[in-house]
C-alpha cells in the first residue's frame, strides 16, 4: 500500500519511517508529490481536539493527493498545569508571546521549565498522548486509535535524541529521558510508537 504520511515534521518523519521500517508500505511524503504549503494549512491544528486536529491534516492531505493517508496529532500534558500545552504543544512558546519562531522545540522546552519553576518533583508529572487518524479515501470514515506514555518532567534537558519535549520527559520504564533514549528502545514505550503499532495492525488486517 502507497502512504502519504501528512507531516512536514522532521521528526515525526524519522520515527514514523522507523516504525514503518521492513513493512509491506510505501510511505510518501506531501515533500514528495510536491504539494506546496498553502496558506489554509496553517489553519489545520486549530481544534483544542487531538483527534479534530489529526482528521482534519489526514482530510486535508488526502484530498490534495488521492492517497490513502495518515495523520497525527500528539502532544504532553503536565497534571501542573492543567493538562497544558496539550494540543498546542508544538507551537505553545510562540502562542503564548514567545518568539520561538526559529527554534520552536528550544523555546518550548524554555518555556515550559519557566512555568514549573517552583514546582516540586512529585508534582511534576506529565503525560504524552498520540492520536492517529488514517482515511483510506478522502471522504470515508476515519480508523482512529490513540496511546499515551507516562513520565516526569526534569528540571534540565537531558539528551539531545528525539525532539520536542524529549530532552525533558524522564521516563520511568527507560530509567532516562527520551532524548537519552536509543531510538529503538523509544519506540518501544512512547505515545507514537504505541499508537503506530496499533495502526498498523489496522492496516494489516484490512490488506488480507
Amino acid at each position: 500500500m502507497k502512504l502519504l504520511v501528512a507531516t512536514r515534521s522532521p521528526g515525526k518523519v524519522r520515527e514514523i519511517r522507523e516504525l514503518f521500517s521492513g513493512l509491506p508500505f510505501e510511505l510518501t511524503l506531501p515533500a514528495d508529490l510536491l504539494l506546496e504549503r498553502l496558506p489554509d494549512e496553517a489553519d489545520l491544528e486549530h481544534s483544542t481536539s487531538y483527534t479534530e486536529n489529526a482528521v482534519a491534516k489526514a482530510r486535508y492531505f488526502a484530498a490534495r493527493s488521492g492517497l490513502p493517508t495518515v495523520a497525527d496529532d500528539s502532544g504532553i500534558e503536565v497534571e501542573a498545569l492543567g493538562g497544558r500545552p496539550g494540543p498546542h504543544s508544538a507551537r505553545w512558546a510562540g502562542m503564548s508571546g514567545g518568539a520561538g519562531a526559529s527554534d520552536p522545540d528550544r523555546a518550548n522546552n524554555a518555556l515550559l521549565l519557566e512555568r514549573l519553576a517552583d514546582v516540586p518533583e512529585a508534582r511534576r508529572t506529565a503525560r504524552y498522548r498520540c492520536v492517529v487518524a488514517f482515511l483510506a479515501t478522502p471522504g470515508g470514515a476515519p480508523e482512529i486509535v490513540e496511546a499515551t506514555c507516562d513520565g516526569v518532567i526534569l528540571t534540565a534537558p537531558r539528551g539531545s535524541g528525539g525532539f520536542g519535549y524529549d530532552p525533558l520527559f524522564f521516563s520511568p520504564e527507560l530509567q532516562m529521558t527520551f532524548g537519552e533514549a536509543a531510538p529503538a528502545a523509544k519506540h518501544r514505550v512512547s505515545h507514537r510508537g504505541r499508537a503506530f503499532r496499533a495502526l498498523i495492525e489496522v492496516l494489516l488486517r484490512r490488506a488480507i
